[in-house]
């Protein structure tokens, strides 16, 4: 079996794995990328949050996303009943940007991918992780390509960007229970045809709408440039369960339980089979060991109520490129402090407020009549992916201020 050697290998071509190449690649080392997959190829989590926009622009990569022409994102909307809300991510705490794309994620992923490529990263499709081996000084990683030919990869350092693949997390026995409830998604990509029942319909926010009798089912409407949107709907497992059809009956059957989307979608064309993902959170022992450190979704995954997938994933990329910088220079990294301890501080913050969605804390205060500009730009940072910024009171103690908010919200004043 022949041995190639690299000084960094990265598992998966998906966003994380693409930026951590291009910010990896502009320090000077060198990059190889393999995919199980060949792109482009269909992937759910569409709607970015501005956050995003900082790392790739660091990787060298802001141009080619800017020039493909996804549709602009400036904010999320939320409808509940007759209640209705926006937050402009332009109006928010923190510095930063503002705006940012709804973006299909196959081109989007390919994107990054070739944009990495041309930056140097050496981008193997279709060649698929066997087995590893951390035992010696240097890693070595037992890969197989499309045409079977099996052959090992001697480096430095690898970083799993594997994402629901979860390739080091299975076969190093990392994976741990995620303690959120079994929900599940239906999901589909739709030619929505929404001005022709709302003519003012706002395509640069994403929408959020809350099944009118369970609190804790709600809908994402994420519209595209060319017409189309991505449609999906989040239950618990059990509940999915009790609608009958399949995957694309279910999702039909449920949009239409819920008046103000079923309204904008009267004139929709479901032109494509949905598809369903459940039980979809999920976290690990640890994000690191030696010689390997897990990006994205292949370390933990929360919930996709307010987009915060990508976000994470490409701060996992910022963080790993600048200790493994570090570390190939000879410094002493302590990944556990400077890698998986910041990364988590904003995962946490996502965490409180995706629980105070499902509870209803979060809910009370998103709907709240008469909300506090100053507080209501502190929510719209983290909206916007802005979860690490702890001069953010609600990114520094943000258990303690949502059950504060939420009591007040509940009260009817002024928050």
């Amino acid at each position: 079996m022949r041995v190639e050697r690299t000084q960094i290998l990265i598992i998966g071509a998906g966003p994380s794995g693409a930026v951590a190449a291009g910010m990896l690649r502009q320090r000077g080392y060198d990059v190889m990328i393999v995919e199980k997959q060949t792109f482009p190829r269909f992937s759910i989590g569409e709607s970015l949050l501005p956050q995003c926009m900082t790392f790739i622009e660091e990787a060298g990569m802001l141009q080619a996303v800017v020039q493909e022409g996804f549709q602009f994102k400036n904010g999320a909307a939320f409808a509940r009943g007759n209640h209705y809300t926006e937050f402009d991510f332009r109006e928010k705490f923190t510095s930063g940007w503002g705006t940012t794309y709804q973006v299909q994620r196959a081109r989007f992923d390919h994107v990054l991918a070739l944009e990495a490529q041309k930056q140097g990263a050496d981008l193997r499709f279709e060649h698929e992780v066997l087995a590893v081996d951390f035992a010696d000084e240097r890693p070595r990683i037992q890969i197989t390509s499309s045409d079977t030919q099996e052959y090992t990869v001697e480096c430095d350092f690898v970083l799993d960007a594997s994402g629901y693949g979860r390739v080091l997390a299975r076969l190093l026995n990392l994976e741990y229970p995620s303690n959120f409830p079994v929900r599940g998604a239906l999901f589909t990509h739709i030619t929505d045809q929404i001005q022709l029942a709302n003519p003012l319909f706002d395509r640069q926010k994403i929408r959020i709408s809350v099944h009118p009798q369970h609190q804790d089912v709600w809908y994402w409407t994420i519209p595209f440039s060319n017409g189309r949107c991505s449609q999906g709907v989040v239950a618990s497992a059990d509940f999915l369960k009790c609608i009958e059809g399949n995957e694309t009956q279910q999702l039909r059957t449920l949009v239409q339980q819920e008046p103000g989307l079923s309204h904008l979608l009267e004139h929709a064309v479901w032109d494509t089979p949905a598809r369903s993902i459940i039980g979809y959170s999920a976290n690990v022992k640890s994000l690191h060991g030696k010689g390997f450190a897990l990006l994205g979704n292949a370390g933990e995954f929360l919930d996709p109520v307010f987009s915060s997938g990508v976000t994470i994933a490409l701060k996992s990329a910022h963080l790993a490129s600048q200790c493994l910088d570090r570390h190939l220079k000879g410094s002493t990294v302590d990944w556990e402090s400077d890698y998986a301890m910041p990364l988590k501080r904003g995962v946490d913050t996502f965490r409180v407020f995706v629980e105070g969605w499902y509870s209803g804390q979060f809910q009370d205060v998103v709907f709240h009549p008469n909300p506090s500009p100053q507080i209501k730009s502190m929510i719209s940072s983290i909206l916007a992916g802005y979860a690490w910024d702890i001069k953010n009171p609600y990114v520094e103690q943000p258990q303690r201020r949502l059950t504060t908010l939420a009591q007040v919200s509940r009260q009817g004043t002024t928050h």
